[in-house]
C-alpha cells in the first residue's frame, strides 16, 4: 500500500503567508533576519506583531500582509510592513503605504524622537523591473555626493520573486532557502534534502501543507486562486484590447501620413507645371502654398 504524498498550498497566497508568518514570531524573525539588509550587529532579536489599531489599514494596500514591531541586537526598534501586491503603480503604492506607517505612528503629543524607522518589504511575485536582471532592490534616502550619509526613517526592500537566482543571491544560505521556499512549496512533492537543516524552513513547509487546514480554510484558498486567474485573463484581454487600440491608432496614422505626403507630391506637380507655363517663383509659391526655396529645387 502506497501513502499519498502530501499536497502543498502556495505560501505566497494571502491566507497561507499569514499563517505561516503572521503566526509564528519565531519564523518571521528568521525570514526577516535573512531577507533584510540589515547591519552588521543588528540583527532581529524579538518581534511583537502589530494590530490594526496599530497600523490602520489603507484600503489601497489591501494586500498588506504582516506587519511586525522589531527589536535588534542593540535594542533599537523598527517596524516592518510586509506585503505581495501589484500594480502598475506598484512602486508609488510602495512608497505610499510604508510613508503612512511611519506617520502613523506619531499620536497626538508624541515627540518626533519616539518614532522608529520602517522597512516596507515587498515581495513581488511578478518581473517589472525591465531594464535590469537584478530581483534584489533597496531604496533609502542617501546623500547624492555622500553615498555614505542617509536620513534614517523609511527603507524599501522589493524582491522581484520570478528573477531570483539561488546563485547570485549575496545574503545567507538560510535566505536563499527561504525565497526557495516562496516559489518552490506549491510544487513538492517531498521535502528536498537541503531544506532539512533549517528547522525554521522545515516548520514553515509544515504550515503550509495541505492537512494543516480546515476545510473553510482551503475553500477560501481555492477562492483566491480563482481570483487570481481571472485577474490575470482580465489583464492579458485588457492588453489584448490595447494593442488591437494601438493597431487602429497606428493605421489611423499612417492613412493621415499617406495623404499628407500625396497633398504635398500634388503641390509639387503642379508646381512644375505651372512654372513651364512662365510664372515666377514667388506666383507660383503663392498659388501652391509652397515655400520659395521648395520651388527652386524642384
Amino acid at each position: 500500500m502506497t501513502l499519498n504524498k502530501p499536497r502543498f498550498l502556495d505560501p505566497r497566497s494571502d491566507l497561507v503567508f499569514k499563517k505561516i508568518f503572521g503566526q509564528h514570531p519565531e519564523l518571521i524573525k528568521s525570514f526577516l533576519n535573512n531577507i533584510l539588509p540589515l547591519p552588521e550587529g543588528r540583527l532581529i532579536e524579538s518581534v511583537v506583531y502589530l494590530t490594526p489599531e496599530q497600523t490602520p489599514r489603507i484600503p489601497s494596500m489591501k494586500n498588506t500582509i504582516v506587519d511586525v514591531k522589531c527589536t535588534d541586537q542593540q535594542g533599537r526598534i523598527f517596524i516592518v510592513e510586509m506585503q505581495m501586491s501589484w500594480s502598475r503603480n506598484f512602486l508609488k503604492r510602495f512608497l505610499f503605504g510604508t510613508s503612512k506607517a511611519y506617520v502613523q505612528q506619531l499620536d497626538s503629543g508624541k515627540l518626533y524622537s519616539d518614532l522608529c524607522p520602517v522597512y516596507g518589504l515587498a515581495i513581488v511575485n511578478q518581473e517589472f523591473e525591465e531594464s535590469t536582471p537584478d530581483w534584489f532592490h533597496h531604496y533609502r534616502l542617501t546623500n547624492t555626493k555622500d553615498l555614505d550619509k542617509t536620513l534614517e526613517g523609511i527603507e524599501l526592500v522589493f524582491l522581484e520573486l520570478p528573477k531570483f537566482n539561488p546563485k547570485t543571491f549575496e545574503h545567507k544560505k538560510v535566505g536563499v532557502l527561504w525565497l526557495r521556499f516562496l516559489r518552490e512549496t506549491k510544487d513538492l512533492n517531498d521535502i528536498p534534502e537541503e531544506f532539512r537543516g533549517s528547522p525554521e524552513v522545515i516548520k514553515a513547509i509544515e504550515l503550509a501543507e495541505e492537512s494543516a487546514y480546515t476545510p473553510d480554510e482551503l475553500e477560501a484558498y481555492d477562492e483566491y486562486l480563482d481570483a487570481i486567474r481571472v485577474e490575470g485573463t482580465i489583464r492579458a484581454d485588457s492588453f489584448e484590447d490595447g494593442k488591437e487600440k494601438g493597431r487602429e491608432e497606428g493605421r489611423e496614422e499612417g492613412r493621415e501620413e499617406g495623404e499628407k505626403i500625396g497633398a504635398e507630391k500634388e503641390k509639387k506637380n503642379m508646381a512644375r507645371k505651372i512654372l513651364s507655363k512662365g510664372m515666377s517663383i514667388q506666383e507660383v509659391s503663392e498659388l501652391t502654398g509652397l515655400s520659395e526655396n521648395e520651388i527652386k529645387s524642384l
